[in-house]
Formats: C-alpha cells, sequence, structure tokens
C-alpha cells in the first residue's frame, strides 16, 4: 500500500519544511509515502467561498485514481489516540488497498464533489490549526502509528 498525502499551496516556513522533510524521510523506513502539493488558486480573491472550494475539488479529484481510497482531514471527523489511529492504519493495509489518500483541503474546506467521493474523515482536534501544521502533524501521526505497529519505541505507552 502506497500513502498520499494532498495539501493545497507550499509550506513558505522553512523550519516547518525541515521537520516535514524529516518525518517524510523516517516513515519512507515503513511504507511508501508521497507529499503532493497542489498549487494555490490564482486569483482567489475574486472567487466565491463555493467557486474556490469547487475549483480546489476539481484539483484534487484529479490526482486521483479510480482506486484510491480518500480520507479527509475534516474539522468534524472522528478523532482517534495515536494507538487508534494505527490500529486504522493497520485496517486499511489489511484491507488491500493500493493507495490510501489523506486530504487536506483549502482554507474553506472541501467541496460537495469531495465530500461524496471522501471514504471517511479524520478530525486532528477539535482545535483550528494552520494548514501547514496540518502537514507536520499528519506525517508525525503517520509515523508514530507505524512505530506502534512494529512496538517500536518512539510512542511511550
Amino acid at each position: 500500500m502506497t500513502i498520499k498525502l494532498l495539501a493545497i499551496g507550499k509550506t513558505d516556513n522553512k523550519q516547518l519544511q525541515a521537520l516535514i522533510d524529516e518525518y517524510q524521510k523516517r516513515l519512507g523506513f515503513y511504507i511508501k509515502f508521497k507529499l503532493e502539493i497542489i498549487p494555490d488558486i490564482k486569483n482567489s480573491k475574486s472567487l466565491s467561498e463555493a467557486q474556490q472550494k469547487q475549483k480546489e475539488g476539481e484539483l484534487i479529484l484529479g490526482k486521483l485514481a479510480n482506486t484510491d481510497v480518500l480520507i479527509l482531514l475534516d474539522e468534524n471527523g472522528k478523532q482517534h489516540d495515536s494507538v487508534g489511529f494505527s490500529n486504522y492504519l493497520q485496517k486499511h493495509m489489511n484491507s488491500g488497498i493500493k493507495q490510501l489518500v489523506f486530504v487536506i483541503g483549502g482554507p474553506y474546506g472541501f467541496s460537495e464533489a469531495i465530500y461524496n467521493q471522501a471514504k471517511g474523515k479524520i478530525s486532528l482536534s477539535k482545535m483550528t490549526f494552520s494548514h501547514q501544521m496540518v502537514r507536520l502533524f499528519v506525517i508525525e501521526q503517520l509515523y508514530r502509528g507505524f512505530t506502534i505497529l512494529r512496538n517500536e519505541p518512539y510512542h511511550h505507552r
């Protein structure tokens, strides 16, 4: 199985990008992982919230294969603790899917088309984080999940 993380817009904070790169490298020891950045919508200031979500949705859908399992990072999604998330990952790996795709939406969330395509929603917290921080948190939790599955000491129980 491959895990792909799709995100809208680049990370402009060098320290944050360095941490993302570090955890991405660590994660590569456990599973094939891809981080794919979808460029920000041009002239978004002239678009309504709905138009921006629709355009971003079209770009996201264009990055998916028919067999991909799409999971949204959404404030209304299911929350897991780290051990529960590792079990969630294991369940997907056991199901025989080819690619699990997590998506971090734009500033206004997701279009209806994306919600319709999604197979699940996960929330990292009831708090709001910057989209750039969420990338790091997701990649770190993926790494943590795999260390838990391998019973490695990174996650202290």
